[in-house]
């Protein structure tokens, strides 16, 4: 079972819950604070499934009750998210939970929520501007992680095998983090055709970029597909299954989206990258809370981690742990988190595929 010390009390990871001792801050605020939360779009199945009601359950909790969560999702439009930031800033909300569509068309929205007395937390993706704190994945390890699956899947094959890499959206700061890692297991150990960027992480032109690869080199000559998330996955699998493929080659995933882990046991996907949901929502919550309320030393436990933006060096951060998903560790994974059961995979439909690999 995935467990990080975030997911645990605070008390159980070290941390006093007295902030007055040795705290260069004092409390500013009761339990009765509004948290607003941003988030990018709703074609990523995680944000509406776990991420919005594990941050909003942590909210209450850390808050008797008291505290609420004020959540908007910005449908992968840019100047949506914009509007959305300015509302919460109006709304003077207590704290900013943002993960951002652009992280630097965002900035000046973190600029003006800072200039309000507003403190910002990037969630799951560094935010560029003045922010307090950052909360995701070490995400070149998942990159990483992704890649070095994806060689295992094909085995002694790999030197002589040609791959596409459908990567995210280049706007993103975690897609270039991704590449990175993926590319620093696979460079020189396959041979890789073409890359596309995915704007706004679209199935939509993912599909097309996919349609677009076959067309160019041939069914025949695609070993693998490095897929940058599940929704990139499953719309390289369409393409892929529209142009006649009767076996899909491997592909890679992030996110472990249900209809992704589904695919996995169906053998149309090879991996996913699973991101403990729970613990960086629940890291989010745990740090937005302390910082209205100055608990210094809660939040510092909280971000033992630094890293660095294009307009800030050593933020405050934490790094959640990340988990490759086979078919091979499903239930030890994701069922033993309780992240799905099995009967939310194993339908009717999956049933013949979850048996011949032990899933019941």
């Amino acid at each position: 079972m995935v467990v990080s010390c975030c997911s645990l009390s605070l008390a159980a990871c070290g941390v006093i819950a007295d902030a007055g001792s040795g705290s260069s801050a004092s409390p500013t605020k009761g339990d009765d604070i509004t948290v607003g939360l941003l988030l990018p779009d709703r074609d990523t199945a995680r944000y509406a499934r776990f991420d919005y009601p594990i941050m909003k359950k942590e909210v209450a909790s850390l808050t008797n009750g008291r505290g609420k969560l004020v959540y908007l999702n910005a449908e992968a439009s840019i100047p949506k998210q914009s509007r959305q930031f300015q509302q919460l800033i109006d709304q003077k909300v207590d704290v900013v939970v943002v993960d951002a569509i652009d992280s630097t068309a965002i900035a000046s929205e973190v600029k003006k929520s800072k200039a309000a007395g507003i403190p910002v937390i990037a969630y799951d993706r560094l935010a560029e501007g003045p922010i307090d704190a950052y909360v995701s994945h070490d995400n070149e390890l998942v990159g990483e992680v992704q890649g070095r699956t994806l060689l295992e899947a094909l085995g002694s094959k790999a030197a002589s095998s040609k791959i596409i890499m459908m990567n995210g959206d280049p706007a993103d700061p975690n897609a270039g983090r991704f590449k990175a890692g993926a590319l620093s297991e696979l460079n020189g150990k396959v041979n890789i055709l073409k890359e596309y960027d995915t704007d706004k992480w679209s199935p939509d032109v993912a599909k097309a970029n996919m349609k677009k690869a076959i067309q160019t080199y041939g069914l025949s000559n695609i070993a693998a597909v490095y897929s940058a998330n599940d929704g990139i996955a499953g719309a390289a699998v369409d393409a892929l299954k529209a142009a006649g493929a009767t076996k899909i080659p491997p592909l890679t995933g992030q996110d472990a989206n249900l209809d992704a882990v589904q695919r996995i046991v169906a053998g149309t996907q090879y991996m996913t990258v699973y991101k403990p949901f729970a613990d960086e929502a629940e890291a989010a919550a745990k740090m937005a809370v302390a910082k209205v309320k100055g608990h210094s030393i809660e939040f510092d436990a909280l971000t033992s981690d630094r890293v660095n933006s294009p307009t800030n060096k050593k933020i405050p951060a934490m790094l959640v742990a990340v988990v490759s998903v086979t078919k091979d560790n499903i239930k030890d994974t994701l069922i033993e988190d309780d992240v799905y059961t099995v009967d939310q995979i194993c339908t009717p439909a999956y049933a013949a595929d979850c048996a011949a690999i032990g899933l019941k």
